[in-house]
């Protein structure tokens, strides 16, 4: 991400996405950035003063709640673009504040 924009990273990942921030080891926090994790789910944000956003390579996140996250990630200025969808998963893109690309998936039930 580029420097100063962790007071977005915060609200579009922590508040939107719902992945708890955690503190960084001491010695990283002079770097900037954040991190935010959840039981296994770590997604680690670092500054890089020659920041150029991933708008194809990119992350998926499992979700449980698809219609209601797209719902509040829209209502909060972030557009989502609803894709085709993969075996057993329905599918969705959003960019975060950075213009990083990310994947949301929900599993399906069996039909």
């Amino acid at each position: 991400m580029p420097a100063g924009g962790e007071p977005s990273a915060r609200t579009f990942y922590d508040e939107l996405l719902g992945i708890p921030e955690q503190p960084k080891p001491a010695h990283l926090v002079g770097r900037g950035g954040c991190w935010f994790e959840d039981g296994p789910l770590r997604v680690h944000l670092g500054v890089d003063p020659m920041f150029v956003p991933a708008t194809k390579a990119h992350p998926a996140l499992a979700v449980d709640d698809l219609d209601a996250l797209t719902a509040r990630l829209a209502a909060a200025g972030h557009p989502v673009t609803i894709g085709g969808g993969i075996d057993g998963y329905r599918q969705a893109y959003v960019d975060d504040p950075f213009g990083n690309r990310i994947e949301l998936l929900e599993a399906q039930p069996d039909s």
